[in-house]
């Protein structure tokens, strides 16, 4: 008689808590996580981990269960992204730089009803659950400088570090269980909740270990936020798969960064090109030791050719990678290796081990080389869909690929070079600003008769909004008057930089504005 098969819940069971588990299993000893005063090894991390989600689980908080985090980066953000992984709950990670309504849709629209909220961001947290959502409990957070000390009304994290209750047993979770649920704005005025599996993600893993030449070896410093799946997905999830050391901060500031480089000798590091640039033009740059820097990764926008120039003569030992994706892949696509930094400039790199890309038309035909079209991707590292949005998923995924919105030109040794986002997205300093969002903020202002926003090319924004905007007859609007407006109503990182006026905004004969033109108009004198 055949044998039966065994359960594949308790034999094959690959999810992110488990990476965790079989990390600390073969270096159990080895350091882990550094923050600020913080040092766990990895059979800390490990235990620390499993008694936060069995903590959790004894009190209330269930699989499945949408749970948000509003906070900078910490060893305690580190600690709660794999304890909720454990515990089968779902991370619904929430960039701190929105005001209190953005913050609120997100809780709206997941469902969360448990806050994390790091150090700093109380308030915020506390005004975004009071608009209308679930949020009945609100766990504190510690940064690196912080003590144990919770606000009033607030759970500590540190109390989740007691003993676990000894009766709760973890569940056993399927790889294509929901992992996180992260809100991008994409191309649209509403972000839209990106729905990826613990399976997702850990194929994204393996792209990202090959592709980047992680190795168990590295010393990895996070400062970018970990809200942001670039810093979550792409180094400190594969690092912890691997065995990495990892020093976090919440402080991603060249005075910050650049004495942890050399305190802890570290020999791996991601940033956007607008931080690099900030490192490059720090006064402490040249006083920092910088001798075991040798990987250096880039993405969120391309790397001015002349910056990467710099780049190579004053940092002569770091290899550089353009990672380029977004968060629906989670997030990694493709990659441009050290070898072609100058040769393809400006180039987003070739498909990564478990992408498939192609640059098609609107009928899904492969576009000539050097002829412009949307990146579509497939691969086993996709998001399942929008949370509570089957349309925009229908038609994310038309005819069977996924479409990313990006439009690109692929060269003939199959090099893919983005050319425009096709929904006129927005890349500023790592960030992704939707035009049209900052659009209907300004049109709420009565003296504004037209308005165009684009990204503008910056030295050190890479993209910068520019808010280009014909006044109404008889009416004057300074750009003082613009900004300060959007100041007060938007996250800082979508007001725009500069604001030009105009006379009237170009378009075709049907009607249709046409963005690219303000683009060519504009480009050379925001470059001067």
């Amino acid at each position: 008689m055949p044998v039966p098969p065994a359960s594949p819940s308790s034999t094959h069971q690959h999810t992110l808590g488990d990476v965790l588990r079989r990390t600390a299993s073969r270096m159990p000893h080895k350091p882990a996580i550094l923050c600020g005063k913080v040092q766990w090894t990895y059979s800390e991390f490990d235990a620390i981990c499993t008694r936060i989600a069995k903590t959790l689980l004894a009190s209330g908080i269930g699989t499945g269960d949408r749970v948000a985090i509003l906070s900078r980066n910490s060893h305690a953000f580190a600690a709660m992204r794999f304890a909720l992984a454990r515990m089968g709950a779902v991370m619904v990670p929430i960039n701190f730089m929105l005001n209190a309504d953005e913050v609120a849709f997100i809780l709206r629209s997941s469902g969360a009803k448990t806050l994390l909220v790091g150090s700093g961001f109380e308030q915020l947290g506390a005004d975004a659950a009071s608009r209308q959502t679930d949020v009945t409990r609100f766990i504190w957070l510690p940064g690196e400088e912080d003590g144990a000390a919770a606000p009033a009304g607030m759970e500590s994290f540190d109390a989740l570090l007691q003993d676990a209750p000894p009766h709760v047993d973890l569940p056993e979770l399927d790889s294509r269980a929901l992992l996180q649920i992260i809100y991008t704005s994409g191309t649209e005025s509403l972000p839209k909740g990106a729905m990826l599996t613990h399976e997702a993600v850990l194929w994204e893993y393996v792209s990202c270990v090959i592709e980047g030449d992680i190795a168990a070896s590295d010393v990895l410093l996070h400062a970018l936020p970990l809200y942001h799946c670039a810093q979550l997905d792409v180094f400190l999830g594969p690092g912890t798969y691997l065995g990495t050391t990892n020093i976090i901060t919440g402080q991603p500031r060249p005075d910050v960064i650049l004495p942890l480089l050399a305190q802890h000798r570290v020999n791996s590091f991601f940033a956007p090109p607008s931080v690099w640039i900030a490192l490059l033009r720090s006064p402490l740059f040249e006083q920092t030791d910088l001798a075991c820097l040798e990987k250096g990764y880039y993405g969120a926008s391309i790397m001015p050719v002349e910056v990467l120039k710099e780049m190579q003569v004053r940092m002569p030992r770091v290899r550089l990678w353009n990672f380029y994706g977004q968060t629906e892949i989670a997030p990694l696509a493709t990659v441009l290796y050290p070898e072609d930094q100058l040769r393809k400039a400006g180039s987003a790199g070739k498909p990564v081990l478990n992408v498939e890309t192609r640059v098609v038309d609107d009928d899904l035909n492969d576009v000539a080389p050097g002829e412009i079209g949307e990146i579509v991707h497939r691969s086993p590292q996709l998001l399942i869909g929008y949370y509570n949005d089957p349309e925009k998923t229908a038609a994310a995924f038309r005819g069977g690929w996924f479409h990313s919105g990006d439009l690109a030109i692929r060269d003939e040794e199959g090099y893919i070079t983005v050319v425009d986002r096709k929904k006129d997205m927005i890349k500023t300093g790592g960030e992704n600003v939707a035009s049209r969002e900052v659009e209907e903020m300004i049109f709420r202002i009565p003296q504004v008769s037209e308005v165009a926003v684009v990204g503008l090319s910056d030295p050190y924004w890479v993209e910068a909004v520019t808010a280009v905007i014909v006044v109404k007859a008889g009416q004057s609007l300074g750009e003082e008057d613009v900004i300060r407006f959007c100041k007060e109503n938007m996250a800082h990182f979508k007001v725009p930089k500069q604001v030009i006026f105009t006379d009237a905004l170009p378009k075709n004969p049907s009607g249709k504005l046409l963005k690219r033109e303000l683009r060519k108009r504009y480009e050379k004198s925001a470059m001067q």
